[in-house]
């Protein structure tokens, strides 16, 4: 299913008391049952619902492909716009991690990183060091 709503206060108060939260991809119904949600969608929801800065989507592959299905040139930018262009030919695995970038992306002013999580240092270059790994989308104008 979908998520439709986060407790983003709650999220907000452990990290400001310096706690790290732990989210499992889990969601409550309407009817009280528990569900399975998508991860990578849950964690766009969550950054959406936080207005985080950046999203971090890591997946077994370097980043998303300019010349899909062969995998040698990885597209190190793109827009929202590009992005969103991009879904219609995606394999069923990567689909759900580009519309959470996408979803990020399009909330503000976030960015949104797919990072391969076999590449060395690839979240330590994402995130912290220069040049990002991966790809990195951008809301459109910037």
């Amino acid at each position: 299913g979908d998520v439709v709503a986060v407790e983003a206060a709650t999220i907000d108060a452990l990290l400001e008391q310096g706690r790290i939260p732990v989210v499992s991809p889990v969601a409550r119904g309407e009817d009280g049952l528990v569900y399975d949600v998508n991860a990578d969608l849950a964690a766009s929801a969550l950054a959406v619902a936080l207005a985080a800065d950046r999203l971090v989507v890591m997946t077994d592959v370097e980043g998303l492909y300019a010349n899909r299905p062969h995998r040698t040139e990885v597209i190190g930018r793109l827009t929202a716009g590009e992005l969103a262009a991009l879904l219609p030919g995606l394999a069923a695995g990567m689909l759900p991690k580009t519309q959470g970038c996408l979803r990020a992306v399009r909330s503000g002013d976030a960015r949104a990183q797919v990072v391969g999580g076999r590449v060395p240092h690839a979240l330590l270059r994402g995130v912290f060091t220069g040049p990002p790994s991966g790809t990195t989308a951008v809301p459109d104008g910037i």
